[in-house]
């Protein structure tokens, strides 16, 4: 047992610092396992060091903690489904040169008696060091996960697993009051007594929970599988066009009548539309019942889902305070573009150029412009005729950390406009939805510079000319420089006018020198 790993080890896990150069941005295969009392899964992150991207991604559903509060040990088949599961991502990560490799375990493994036993055979079998952390640390590394997603989330982080349920307190960037509870599903399907009786249990613990937690915000994050499966269910009901389950938002009272729905309805149905697996469904049904009293107790303003949890946590732990500073959205379109586009640097410089007709943005929405201009030329690869939906589906679509659903639809649309002019008739035009008109408008003006912008993609458009934009009198006026005449030919001169009419503005060209 000696060579078990120590959970006070400098540096935990890893053994080593993640990110020892604080100016790094780009990060090497880095794997992380987590062996929970549901599921056992295995990430490799790779990409963006503030933002990385799931260059692999497998989960069993092994169940390891079912019967644990009744029997005190570990699930029999669950245990022999999660060592063959280790067996296998162990040489994956050989395969795939993953180093380091981390493996944390949970709620299972930490109460069950046999859990030391566990460890040791995991360790003899697969070479695998499982880290296996208390209550307090599996709250503070999901919250640390939601903030790698969402650096300026504020309110409560409520991680849910099959033996326990984590509470935090988030803001600022940083991890405040955190507690643990026995109210995951596989715990409450030993609570005996009637449905009432099991409420007044769950109703008990969570009014605790709150006493302790001391909520200074009314926004909820809700991280965990079971939670994952609710929030689908309600984009199902609801009819909810973007099926992206980080960053989606739910008002309690519209999220209490999807909890209703789901308890009055087919679970095998549901199963079905949602492509749920059978495993995590069962325990769907006492996680609605948490929720709701999570709802009623808390009475949140705002519940929002963050795909982000313990693995990325881990990341954010090793994070020095000046990558954590880094905005993850930008961080992940300069990496799009640094390995993707044509002319990697070229979106920095195309953001200068059309500056002037953005001046006036919010600091919202000049995000949004600068990560579309950075990534405006990464999908070049693709046949021309599906360029335009191709780049939309990678913004809406990708994992991208600190964008919320109409920030995606927003860029996305505006992506679209960069290759084509008309978005009418689009299979995509059901998203649009999620914006307002003056919002979609915008979005066609940003395509559309782009489109025009992206015609003088030489080392630097300014060497080219310079755009100003007065908007009272409704004039956008181009400058050319002798080099930008002769770059400025047809194809660039209808781009300009199709620009000018989306601003409902006259164009204006000049030369200088």
């Amino acid at each position: 047992m000696n060579d078990l790993p120590d959970p006070h080890d400098e540096f935990g896990p890893l053994g080593r610092p993640l990110f020892e150069d604080p100016s790094a941005r780009a990060l090497s295969r880095v794997g992380v396992v987590d062996v929970g009392s549901n599921s056992v899964r295995m990430v490799v992150f790779d990409g963006a060091a503030r933002s990385p991207a799931y260059f692999f991604n497998e989960k069993i559903m092994c169940g390891l903690g079912q019967g644990l509060a009744e029997t005190n040990r570990l699930n029999p088949r669950g245990r022999e489904r999660a060592l063959a599961a280790l067996k296998r991502f162990a040489l994956l990560a050989r395969g795939m040169k993953v180093t380091p490799m981390m493996v944390v375990a949970t709620a299972a493994v930490r109460e069950a008696e046999d859990g030391p036993e566990f460890q040791a055979e995991v360790l003899r079998e697969t070479g695998l060091r499982l880290w296996v952390i208390d209550g307090d640390e599996e709250a503070r590394l999901s919250a640390q996960g939601v903030l790698l997603g969402w650096p300026d989330a504020r309110g409560i982080v409520c991680d849910i697993g099959g033996n326990s349920m984590e509470l935090a307190r988030i803001g600022d960037g940083k991890v405040g009051r955190r507690v643990t509870s026995p109210l995951g599903p596989f715990r409450l399907q030993q609570v005996k007594g009637t449905p009432k009786e099991r409420q007044a249990h769950i109703s008990g613990i969570i009014k605790g929970l709150k006493e302790t937690i001391q909520p200074d915000h009314d926004r909820i994050y809700l991280v965990g599988g079971s939670w994952r499966v609710i929030a689908r269910l309600d984009m199902e009901r609801r009819g909810y066009p973007l099926t992206v389950l980080h960053e989606y938002r739910m008002m309690p009272r519209s999220l209490m009548e999807t909890l209703d729905w789901i308890a009055a309805g087919d679970l095998a149905a549901l199963r079905v539309r949602t492509g749920t697996s059978p495993e995590r469904m069962e325990l769907v049904p006492l996680a609605v019942e948490v929720l709701r009293e999570l709802i009623r107790i808390f009475r949140p303003k705002e519940i929002d889902v963050s795909s982000y949890g313990i693995r990325e946590g881990l990341l954010y732990e090793q994070m020095p305070p000046r990558l954590r500073a880094r905005d993850p959205l930008i961080e992940a379109a300069r990496m799009a573009e640094a390995t993707s586009a044509r002319s990697p640097g070229f979106g920095k410089k195309l953001h200068q150029f059309l500056s002037p007709l953005f001046k006036n943005a919010p600091p919202d929405r000049q995000r949004l412009i600068r990560a579309a201009c950075l990534l405006h030329d990464t999908t070049w690869r693709a046949h021309p005729d599906y360029r335009a939906e191709m780049c939309f589906d990678n913004a809406t679509r990708a994992n991208l950390g600190g964008l919320d659903h109409p920030g995606r639809v927003f860029l996305g649309l505006a992506l679209l406009h960069r290759y084509k002019n008309s978005r009418s008739g689009s299979r995509l035009e059901p998203l649009f939805r999620l914006l307002s008109e003056e919002q979609i408008l915008e979005a066609e003006v940003l395509g559309k510079a782009m489109r025009f912008g992206s015609m003088f993609s030489i080392e630097d458009p300014s060497t080219a000319g310079s755009l100003k934009f007065m908007p009272k009198k409704k004039i956008l006026e181009l400058t050319l420089t002798p080099e930008g005449a002769a770059l400025y030919g047809e194809v660039a001169q209808a781009r300009f006018k199709s620009l000018a009419a989306a601003l409902h503005a006259t164009p204006q060209v000049k030369t200088s020198g």
